[in-house]
């Protein structure tokens, strides 16, 4: 049999068809080379392409056929279905530019369904790169309006919308036909850099409020004005750039509203915080969706209502993901973290798969409530379910484990991660730091400062910093990172640095510096760090500068139980007993009882 593979491929094709009796054939037939295709029996040499082509195609390695096509092929070999094959098979960038190559190579990058597949992986597809699409598309099909569409439609999508409207720009100037999914895109453009401006300031987005108004009048001009999917796309552009009431009277003037329409003007209301305007259309709605349950859980939380949301949430006839996400994602903005870790296993038991956006905000609680386990088991998911852990998903693993105490998954996770943005050095570096591994922190953080040209320190990372020389008592150093802090990242300190600072100055014995740090604070000091400096006087027996701490917390606010008995314990501890009974007395006139104190014991 191996005898007859060899001089006869034609008999191999026919037994191509399942993978097992592919690869065997491949085995045992000669390897496909230069030599053997540049025959002088031309025959020969493309049915050995076509064989490959067939065993290829039934086991989906493309690696192989690309090899064979790179070589040094007669032009009348690369045929338009061999290519077409090739094309199809392609998965990465790396074989897309193989392709591109052996197209180049043939003659034939200007064959219009050839440079059309090219560019719409390289723009679509999650493995393609949308500059190297537009290099493509600026060498071939400019003047094509599918792939106009195409391109637009894949720069409004991402973090360049502004080329989007480039290339639309382009389509008029070239008088390229442009349909409604032109304008749809178009549309979609103008919000998302409209949206962008508003975060970087780097152009004005009124400009592109502008745009969209040029498109709409574009849109009545030819005749697209009543289209119901145009009209949605004219009202999501106006909510989102800001126009709410202009987008209102759109609403109310189309004959023909869907649920979309609807949806999109109560969520632009909630946005805005114009629930009753949210309301009322919520109410007037004659059919309403998962969608509009939705978005009035989203209100409710936006309120600060979690209740409301949660009724909403239990009455709704139906709910998809987003409804459990939202739900999930209130109760830990609303620090009830418990309801939260309920929410995820009830999700589970109605077998709906959780998404990413869902095991954010579940970290997120098992960070907050030690729940280590409940971490490990979501983990352990990811890593059977081949997640990448990456980006908001990786910081919030790396957070979860690294306020759990678990250092050493923490390490292994930011180890991990390819990209680190300032979150995951901040987990890291607070994580260690909390946890008494100081010299690790600050050796963490000259890492981090080797790196200025791609992540810089923020206000979080230096609280990290404070709190490792804290733990470690070098008051000295401490003061030079506040220093840097200050005058060379040009971060201005909030409660949080100077709280880090009075603890560390008090804990180890610069009482009057700490003092003096509290008064020249440049905005009202708060309790707690009188609070903290009042615990640092019974520490070091200093009972002028503790009542001196206790007078301005009364200013400040009432009261506690703990501070009066704190100060008591100072006098006491000074034996001012005089005093110790006059602070008693005090307790008793102002009603403030001394609080049992209690500790919990979580069940397994």
């Amino acid at each position: 049999m191996k005898t007859k593979l060899q001089r006869e491929p034609q008999i191999s094709e026919t037994i191509c068809t399942d993978v097992a009796f592919s690869e065997l054939v491949l085995h045992h037939h000669p390897p496909l080379t230069t030599k053997q295709l540049l025959q002088p029996s031309v025959e020969i040499g493309v049915i050995l392409l076509d064989f490959h082509c067939v065993v290829l195609n039934a086991s989906l390695s493309l690696s192989k056929f690309l090899a064979a096509m790179t070589l040094s092929l007669p032009r009348f070999i690369c045929t338009s279905s061999r290519i077409a094959f090739m094309l199809h098979q392609v998965s990465c960038m790396m074989e897309l530019e193989q392709a591109q190559a052996i197209i180049t190579k043939a003659g034939l990058h200007a064959h219009l369904p050839f440079s059309t597949k090219l560019v719409i992986f390289s723009a679509l597809s999650p493995m393609g790169n949308l500059f190297h699409a537009l290099a493509l598309f600026k060498e071939t099909s400019m003047d094509n309006s599918f792939i106009c569409n195409t391109m637009i439609r894949a720069f409004s999508s991402s973090a360049f919308p502004l080329q989007a409207l480039y290339i639309y720009n382009h389509m008029q100037t070239m008088t390229v036909f442009s349909d409604r999914f032109t304008y749809n895109f178009a549309l979609k453009a103008c919000s998302r850099a409209h949206r962008f401006s508003q975060e970087c300031r780097t152009f004005d987005g009124h400009d592109f409020a502008l745009k969209g108004v040029e498109l709409h009048c574009t849109l009545l001009k030819l005749g697209f004005g009543e289209d119901p999917f145009i009209q949605n796309s004219l009202l999501s552009m106006y909510c989102l750039c800001g126009f709410v009431p202009i987008a209102r009277h759109l609403f109310d003037e189309m004959s023909n509203r869907t649920l979309v329409s609807w949806n999109i003007m109560i969520s632009a209301y909630n946005r805005i915080n114009d629930f009753e305007s949210a309301d009322y259309l919520l109410k007037s709605m004659p059919h309403k969706n998962v969608v509009s349950w939705n978005t009035l859980i989203t209100k409710n939380i936006r309120l600060g209502n979690i209740e409301a949301a949660r009724r909403v949430f239990y009455s709704m006839p139906e709910r998809d993901v987003v409804s459990w996400n939202s739900m999930i994602a209130g109760c830990v903005s609303v620090k009830d973290y418990a309801g939260a870790l309920t929410l995820f296993f009830e999700m589970q038991n109605a077998n709906v798969k959780p998404t990413q956006i869902t095991l954010i905000s579940i970290l997120g609680a098992c960070a907050e409530t030690g729940a280590l386990e409940i971490g490990r088991k979501i983990h352990q998911a990811l890593k059977v379910g081949k997640y990448r852990i990456e980006g908001y998903l990786g910081n919030a693993l790396l957070d979860m484990y690294a306020k759990c105490g678990n250092l050493n998954s923490a390490w292994e996770i930011f180890n991990g991660i390819r990209i680190k943005p300032v979150s995951c050095w901040n987990a890291m570096i607070v994580g260690l730091a909390v946890h008494g591994y100081s010299e690790e922190a600050l050796g963490l953080f000259s890492a981090m400062e080797q790196k200025l040209d791609i992540v810089r320190p923020n206000r979080v990372t230096f609280i990290g910093v404070l709190i490792a020389c804290s733990h470690m008592g070098l008051v000295d150093k401490a003061r030079w990172y506040f220093d840097r802090m200050i005058k060379e990242y040009k971060i201005v300190p909030d409660v949080k640095h100077y709280g880090c600072m009075v603890d560390l100055l008090s804990r180890w014995g610069s009482l009057d510096e700490a003092y003096q740090m509290i008064k020249i604070v440049p905005f009202h000091a708060s309790a707690v760090l009188w609070r903290t400096l009042l615990g640092a006087c019974r520490r070091h027996g200093n009972v002028g500068l503790a009542e001196i701490c206790f007078l301005q917390l009364a200013k400040l606010e009432n009261l506690t139980d703990g501070d009066y008995v704190l100060l008591s314990n100072i006098y006491a501890e000074a034996e001012q007993w005089e005093d110790v009974i006059r602070v008693r007395s005090e307790m008793i006139d102002m009603h403030v009882s001394k609080k049992a104190g209690y500790s919990l014991v979580d069940e397994k």
